[in-house]
């Protein structure tokens, strides 16, 4: 079947233009300037983005992908596909070394499905000290076999791995990961400026939620950040949520780095799209108040309840990003970082027809993946 959009407003990595797309078995096959050769379904001149790209989610609407459980998992991505989030991974948290088995196993099923694109371990190789909402008494050190363990376990489908740098055996495991094709990720780390910069030269290419759960910025010592910054080979993972990082710090990180290497993350969790209350993050008892997720237990931050449009609106609003910068972060960089641009990312011939239609406010008034609409406009 072909479908033409016209009257759209489309936003590349080259800038906005009005123009029209043709879809044909899912994918892109034109893409036009002006008015559309044959009729199709016209947008209204609304802005069409390229789908959402989420590296760090945990999930959504009651599903906790810790868990490992698909039913809930399903309901998850389901919530977060009609935000806008066409590719997803799915997060996991520190636990015993059964249940990660055990949760990686399930989704790696979900994954053989299309329905995700990777499964991320976040921990259990954490510091203590930066443990955030991980139960301490389950972190441990970095383990070749239980990391090999995880990879079979995953089939192909474990995609990155958050590691503290410091830890006994880290660098030993980021050349592990590296050597499997599983993006070695930066974070909930005590490590100065010379030990991520070690970090980096071992493999690893993601900082996982720039400033959060790590040494803050010195002039005197300078800590992770500014080495994660610096290296044009790292992506820097922002929650743009509004409570995670303040704006300025946003603005600091966008300008160094650039839209190129900035990817904007929900760390979502299970109480996403539902009321305040109470929720599990693995282990972990969670209280929602206000949108606001803390550990029942301690206060700390315990990921967001932020979904991928909202994190775009902010980018252009709050950040002062172009349309197309904006998109960059939340769309192309993050494919690109999972290596996944041939396929998603931004609007052109030959990708994947994932789209998300804008009202003039930056409202998702529409999706599509895949060619079929989530939600119609």
């Amino acid at each position: 079947m072909s479908l033409t959009l016209a009257d759209a407003r489309i936003v590349t990595p080259d800038g906005v233009h009005e123009g029209w797309l043709t879809i044909e078995d899912g994918r892109i096959t034109h893409v036009g300037h002006g008015a559309a050769p044959r009729p199709g379904h016209s947008l209204g001149g609304r802005h069409v983005v390229p789908g959402f790209v989420d590296l760090h989610n945990h999930g959504g609407a009651g599903g906790s992908f810790p868990s490992g459980e698909q039913e809930g998992a399903r309901d998850a991505v389901a919530l977060h596909q009609r935000h806008g989030t066409t590719t997803m991974m799915a997060s996991l948290v520190t636990d015993t070394p059964e249940r990660l088995a055990r949760a990686v196993a399930s989704l790696a099923e979900l994954c053989d499905d299309g329905l995700l694109a990777g499964i991320h371990l976040e921990g259990p190789y954490l510091a203590r000290a930066r443990c955030g909402a991980h139960d301490p008494e389950l972190l441990r050190e970095p383990s070749p076999a239980e990391f090999a363990g995880l990879v079979e376990a995953g089939r192909g489908h474990l995609r990155m791995l958050t590691i503290a740098a410091e830890l006994p055996g880290a660098l030993e495991v980021i050349r592990a990961a590296a050597a499997a094709g599983v993006i070695a990720a930066l974070g909930h780390s005590e490590a100065g400026y010379e030990r991520t910069l070690d970090g980096i030269e071992a493999g690893a290419t993601v900082a996982t939620h720039l400033y959060n759960a790590m040494p803050q910025l010195g002039h005197r010592a300078p800590g992770p950040i500014a080495a994660l910054l610096q290296d044009e080979r790292v992506t820097v993972e922002l929650i743009n949520d509004g409570v995670h990082v303040h704006p300025a710090m946003l603005r600091l990180a966008c300008a160094v780095a650039g839209a190129g290497r900035v990817a904007m993350v929900t760390d979502s969790i299970s109480a996403t799209g539902l009321s305040d209350g109470e929720y599990l993050l693995g282990p972990m008892r969670v209280r929602v108040l206000d949108g606001v997720a803390r550990l029942a237990e301690g206060g700390s931050i315990a990921g967001s309840t932020l979904t991928m449009d909202v994190a775009f609106r902010r980018a252009v609003r709050e950040l002062g990003l172009s349309l197309p910068e904006a998109s960059a972060t939340t769309s192309l960089t993050p494919a690109r970082t999972l290596g996944l641009a041939d396929r998603v990312g931004s609007i052109a011939v030959g990708k994947h027809a994932d789209l998300v239609v804008l009202s003039g406010d930056l409202e998702v008034a529409g999706v599509m993946r895949r060619g079929a609409w989530v939600t119609e406009p």
